[in-house]
């Protein structure tokens, strides 16, 4: 099988390098631009592009996907595999393959289309989640389903967390999906419209915590969110506002506060809630490191949150 990855994100690693170990190798690697990274704004290439060039596998980095369609189509593929690439494919690459054109999706659809799908089955109090091979077509995330695999999701299952365990399930979906597709058995299943779902990419402002929320749907997106997009309060101190990132774990108690008021006691730091309150564990101030609450409330006296 002549095949051709595109990826660009860290979770489509694992799957890369089955390719590489257990075949079949991929022809190339498209992946993103490599971008200015950090505070020096360090130009820096993905990670999947790094392992192909230590592969010797052929890296290509257009701006747009079909910048790169007549290179594809010289290499003849019967096989695209697309993870966590980051464009939306249009015709010319589309129409390469001799085959099919697939996707590896973190999420079990057709629930969580779109590209904060880990963070929304955290978010959401799901039992599970997983990783679905699906068609490609035009239209995000909404081709027919081949197949999925699920996992169950931790209590204090993270952002981060289930991102590796995803990452780790993809190289058995993507092994499975391309022996039913050699074999002809690669079913195309319709996604029920009335099922799906679409999730919006998450910038950074998106985690600023709204205390009117109930303390479980908080604790969830504080341990959702981490650690991108992360988490975050203002927190009034001395009279003056002060970003407060807010890490997980975080603990619901049933204790009822205005939203936003704070209760300081024995260096724990409670913050009321829509519904409940929210003991917070972890924070870091701006500009300074990660510590626990105790010792942040050693330093400052905050008055209240928002």
């Amino acid at each position: 099988m002549r095949l051709v990855f595109m990826a660009t994100g860290d979770i489509a690693l694992p799957a890369f390098r089955h390719l590489i170990e257990q075949g079949p190798r991929p022809l190339a690697l498209v992946t993103q631009p490599d971008k200015p990274v950090g505070r020096h704004q360090v130009l820096t290439p993905p990670a999947i592009k790094t392992a192909a060039l230590a592969a010797g596998v052929p890296v290509f980095q257009p701006v747009k996907a079909g910048d790169a369609a007549p290179e594809l189509a010289a290499m003849s593929p019967d096989v695209i595999v697309v993870m966590a690439y980051g464009q939306i494919l249009r015709r010319d690459i589309l129409e390469l393959p001799s085959t099919a054109i697939i996707n590896l999706h973190a999420s079990l659809l057709p629930k969580y289309r779109g590209a904060a799908c880990i963070q929304a089955a955290i978010d959401a109090g799901d039992a599970e989640s997983g990783i679905t091979s699906l068609h490609v077509v035009r239209e995000l995330d909404a081709g027919d389903i081949i197949l999925a695999r699920s996992i169950p999701l931790a209590a204090d299952e993270t952002g981060g967390s289930l991102h590796e365990r995803l990452a780790e399930l993809a190289p058995q979906v993507l092994a499975e999906t391309l022996a039913r597709i050699a074999d002809g058995t690669a079913p195309r299943i319709p996604q029920d419209p009335a099922l799906v779902t679409h999730i919006s990419k998450l910038e950074r402002d998106a985690g600023r915590l709204d205390w009117n929320l109930p303390a479980m749907a908080l604790e969830r997106r504080i341990r959702a969110y981490h650690p991108w997009p992360g988490t975050f309060t203002i927190a009034q101190v001395a009279g003056k506002p002060q970003r407060l990132k807010i890490l997980p774990p975080s603990h619901p108690v049933d204790r009822d506060m205005t939203p936003g008021s704070l209760f300081i006691c024995g260096g724990k730091l409670v913050v009321g809630c829509g519904q409940g309150a929210l003991e917070l564990t972890t924070v870091q101030p701006e500009g300074a490191k990660a510590m626990p609450a105790a010792d942040y409330l050693r330093g400052r006296k905050p008055e209240s949150m928002c």
